[in-house]
């Protein structure tokens, strides 16, 4: 079935996967195998998390909850049972992001984004001021900033000590699908439908590249960088997976080996391995 999400664990060894199968499932990717399978209560999952210490995952989508589940039980084995279920959207998720094994933030369709406790099931703030579905977020890693993406065709940073948004970036023709930050923690890339990824600079307040290719414009679902940020990775509609060079603007690859549009992707924390997830029903791991 279709994959919708992935995400790696900070070991850089496991990776966590959505699907259309109502199934979150736990990979190893040094063997290739399924270590957990999770069934979900609502099949249409559209964004899954990996906390930081690979004790707990999180998944959510058109229930409109951000469920959080317990990869172990009390004596240490393989369980996967739910411990929290955070409710107060009003629409689906687009996104959810742990912060640690205590917090969690989430977008929705409901224009919003909400940092919560996981443990009492609170939530910490409410962000609101996008005028549209809030589909991506990428977090800094002194987790107090990050960027949200949305339908209104805008990527939005935010200050979570304050609650409130600093910087409003436009440029992008349509849907801003995916959002992720450079290491530099200046710099972000942008997927849209639009068929453009774009790069942004927080210093300057505006775009200061874009990349796209001559074929007719299939919209970018997924992206990601390299661990210095001279790596470009684009996933697209039209099943390819580009790398594009950051500086020189010069497509690098294209890595064709999905049958249907890849719908996620992302780089381990060491640098090592992409990993690529796509309605074809396949994830692949490429280095």
């Amino acid at each position: 079935t279709k994959v919708y999400a992935m995400d790696w664990c900070t070991d850089a060894r496991h990776v966590l996967s959505a699907s259309q199968d109502s199934r979150l499932l736990v990979w190893d990717t040094y063997s290739g195998n399924k270590i957990h399978a999770i069934e979900l209560k609502c099949s249409w999952v559209m964004c899954c998390s990996y906390a930081p210490s690979g004790n707990y995952v999180a998944s959510g989508g058109l229930d409109n909850v951000c469920s959080v589940y317990d990869l172990n039980d009390e004596e240490g084995n393989l369980s996967g049972k739910a411990i929290k279920v955070l409710t107060g959207h009003d629409g689906y998720l687009g996104e959810c992001q742990f912060l640690s094994d205590k917090q969690i933030l989430t977008s929705s369709g409901d224009h919003m984004c909400i940092l919560w406790d996981i443990a009492t099931g609170h939530q910490i703030t409410a962000l609101k001021d996008h005028q549209g579905e809030v589909d991506c977020l990428s977090v800094l890693p002194d987790n107090n900033t990050f960027l949200s993406g949305s339908t209104d065709m805008t990527v939005k940073l935010w200050d979570l000590r304050e609650g409130m948004c600093k910087q409003t970036l436009v440029g992008h023709q349509s849907d801003v699908v995916d959002c992720k930050w450079l290491s530099n923690g200046n710099n972000f890339v942008t997927a849209s439908d639009d068929g453009i990824v774009r790069l942004f600079d927080i210093r300057s307040d505006q775009e200061i590249a874009q990349y796209s290719y001559e074929y007719p414009q299939a919209g970018v679902s997924c992206v990601d960088t390299s661990l210095s940020g001279r790596i470009i990775f684009a996933g697209y509609d039209d099943f390819n997976v580009i790398l594009w060079d950051t500086l020189l603007g010069e497509l690098v690859a294209v890595l064709s080996e999905h049958g249907a549009k890849v719908s996620c992707l992302g780089v381990d924390k060491d640098g090592v391995a992409l990993c690529t997830g796509s309605w074809d029903n396949l994830l692949k791991i490429w280095n």
